[in-house]
């Protein structure tokens, strides 16, 4: 297959009126800062109700934006949902079906290739995931070989700070457990060898704040993507966040350490918006990438002695289908444009990011199957129920999930069915009671199995060769 020219497929999404206005409204659209952080569970935040772990500066963004009680990660684990911030696309349709296998294909329009086409500048800070970053050096697990090259910068960011995989929350450098040390890599060929020591989030957001200082400066817009590896293992926190939490034992000592840590770096961020008197036309997203790590409905390969969070009650853990495996903490703020102090139960997921910055941007989407929507009519209170549903995938399970309903393959044979309004928990299966209800939602379930099948065998890219 050729390669996408990706410049006319681009232009041939975006109206010739934003084309052309493209140099001249900058004032007029948002700075985007996604943030993200790593394995943090639906309840181990305070905004969601957790009164042990410290997160005032999270607790602080929720009171100033919408909070969606119903966020959804778009897998059970990291690097398929990492993919679909950026696509708008579930990850089985560009390849990546689990952690740690494939990666973003050439093919797929990330958005930071749209935003760099409109005149932004894009910046990818903390964890990727979703390809390695050289042919030649070994790094992490995968790094070294072609067969899964795709780094920030063949994706569209033109500044990074970035590492393939995970690392140390503290001194994130230092006792990595892979025989190949991951780096922060900050270009072909370039990684960073200066100020890697403590806090791991410091670490990433002392690369941010200059970021967005140089674009505020010269009045660039700017798309910053930062991807904390907090809390995932290895789960360490400096002396400062562990006598915080003495009282605890050591484990959970170094658990709720790291999660105050990363959290005085959100804050700092966003008091840095403020002091650059951009906040205002910032957009800011918060989220995790799957439920918590450990033991409890999940996989097992994911638990660990400092895998401490908490999912709030929801069924499962990483790695499963559940509510708990998915559904996670979920905020945005933009204060010239959503109303502080709101929390909804619109079922929202991460695929809906792209979707929804495109329609702020004035984009119609690319003639391919999407998986999120624009979610601006539903935060303007103009959407109350969300269109279709939801779906998921990993290796074993499916599910899908609807306003009200959860249809979930556990074993990808026999289907459960939930309502997600009467029990959240997901403890009393109903599938006997509505066989109707099951079998239509089954047969919308399994054509979107097969619409992915398709995406990922080229099916999307046909008409876009040169």
């Amino acid at each position: 297959m050729r390669a996408i020219n990706y410049l006319a497929l681009l232009c041939s999404g975006v109206s010739s009126q934003v084309a052309c206005q493209a140099q001249d409204n900058s004032k007029d659209r948002p700075n985007i800062i996604l943030l993200m952080a790593d394995d943090l569970g639906w309840g181990d935040v305070g905004f969601n109700g957790n009164i042990v772990i410290k997160t005032p500066g999270l607790d602080q963004m929720a009171s100033e934006g919408m909070v969606f009680e119903r966020f959804y990660a778009g897998s059970a684990v990291s690097s398929p949902t990492r993919g679909s911030c950026i696509t708008g696309r579930n990850p089985f349709r560009y390849g990546i079906y689990f952690a740690n296998e494939g990666m973003i294909k050439k093919e797929e329009i990330t958005l930071s290739e749209v935003a760099i086409k409109i005149g932004y500048t894009t910046g990818h800070f903390g964890k990727w995931h979703l390809g390695t970053f050289s042919t030649t050096v070994p790094d992490g697990r995968r790094g070294g070989s072609g067969e899964a090259y795709s780094p920030p910068w063949e994706n569209g960011f033109d500044q990074c700070f970035s590492t393939e995989q995970a690392v140390p929350t503290w001194n994130p450098m230092k006792n990595q457990p892979f025989e190949n040390p991951t780096r922060y890599w900050t270009g072909p060929g370039k990684y960073a060898s200066g100020n890697l020591e403590g806090d791991d989030s410091r670490v990433i957001m002392d690369r941010v704040i200059p970021f967005i200082g140089n674009a505020a400066k010269s009045n660039t817009p700017f798309l910053a993507v930062v991807w904390f590896h907090t809390p995932h293992s290895p789960v360490v926190a400096g002396p400062k966040y562990l006598e915080m939490y003495k009282q605890y034992d050591e484990n959970k000592q170094h658990y709720y350490g790291c999660i105050t840590a990363m959290d005085e770096q959100v804050a700092r961020l966003r008091n840095e918006l403020k002091r650059l008197k951009i906040d205002d036309n910032t957009l800011v997203t918060f989220c995790s990438d799957n439920g918590p790590a450990g033991e409890g409905g999940g996989t097992k390969q994911y638990a660990g002695e400092r895998q401490q969070g908490v999912t709030g009650g929801f069924r499962g853990r990483k790695g499963c289908l559940y509510e708990g495996g998915l559904r996670v903490p979920g905020i945005i703020v933009w204060p010239s444009r959503i109303k502080g102090g709101q929390r909804t139960q619109f079922p929202a997921v991460t695929c809906d990011y792209f979707t929804t910055i495109l329609g702020l941007w004035g984009f119609e989407l690319p003639k391919r199957p999407y998986d999120g929507i624009n979610l601006m009519p539903a935060i303007d209170g103009k959407m109350m129920k969300r269109p279709g549903f939801i779906g998921f995938q990993i290796p074993t399970q499916i599910s899908m999930v609807t306003q009200n309903y959860k249809l979930i393959a556990p074993d990808k044979k026999e289907f459960e069915l939930f309502n997600l309004v009467e029990d959240k928990y997901e403890q009393k299966n109903i599938a006997a009671a509505h066989s109707d209800l099951v079998e239509q939602m089954k047969k919308e379930l399994l054509q979107w199995v097969e619409s992915c099948k398709n995406s990922d065998n080229g099916g999307d890219y046909k008409d876009n060769e040169d």
